[in-house]
């Protein structure tokens, strides 16, 4: 028996993952992390500057106890769930982070030389999380959702455009990974 520290396989968290898919396709409703922004931005009264943000964002309420339920969730397997194993990464794929400068990789979930507090001291962080945060937001925009709008809610409900928005997210993941984050670090 597996601890209940370690993740949850593939054939328990995918059928869950697809059993709320198919309660959301039941009741009418898509899933999307990026389209709260929307809705915060439209609570805030942006509707009054911008008519992208002129919608009944109450039909949306829903969609922010995701937001808020994600929050809570990613923190109670972090703070309690967690068995802090990090990540087991190729041998080889350790070895070139090492050439890029990361200290430790696999051994946390995250590399603490681009996920720290102390990373937002440095001019080179703070431009690329600007400029990330930028290319991320106009790209989310552009496709009319975020990945995970797209690859859980557009591909379970069949949907072309969310099959060419995710082959392009995993064509930018892979630019980005083998070409430009040598180039930066």
């Amino acid at each position: 028996m597996e601890s209940i520290l370690n993740p949850w396989p593939w054939y328990i968290s995918g059928p869950l993952i697809a059993l709320v898919m198919a309660l959301l396709l039941y009741f009418g409703k898509t899933f999307g992390m990026s389209s709260n922004l929307r809705t915060m931005c439209s609570i805030a009264g942006a509707g009054k500057f911008a008519d992208f943000f002129n919608f009944k964002w109450k039909d949306q309420v829903w969609n922010l106890t995701v937001v808020l339920g994600a929050i809570i969730g990613g923190f109670i397997a972090t703070q309690y769930l967690s068995n802090n194993s990090g990540t087991d990464l190729n041998p080889s794929t350790v070895s070139e982070l090492q050439s890029m400068g990361f200290k430790n990789p696999g051994q946390t979930l995250v590399p603490n030389e681009m996920y720290s507090l102390d990373v937002l001291a440095s001019p080179k962080a703070l431009i690329l999380l600007v400029v990330g945060g930028l290319l991320v937001g106009f790209g989310t925009r552009y496709a009319g959702g975020c990945t995970s709008g797209h690859a859980i809610t557009g591909l379970s409900s069949l949907q072309k455009p969310s099959l060419i928005a995710v082959i392009g997210f995993f064509i930018g993941g892979l630019i980005m990974a083998n070409f430009i984050l040598p180039l930066i670090f």
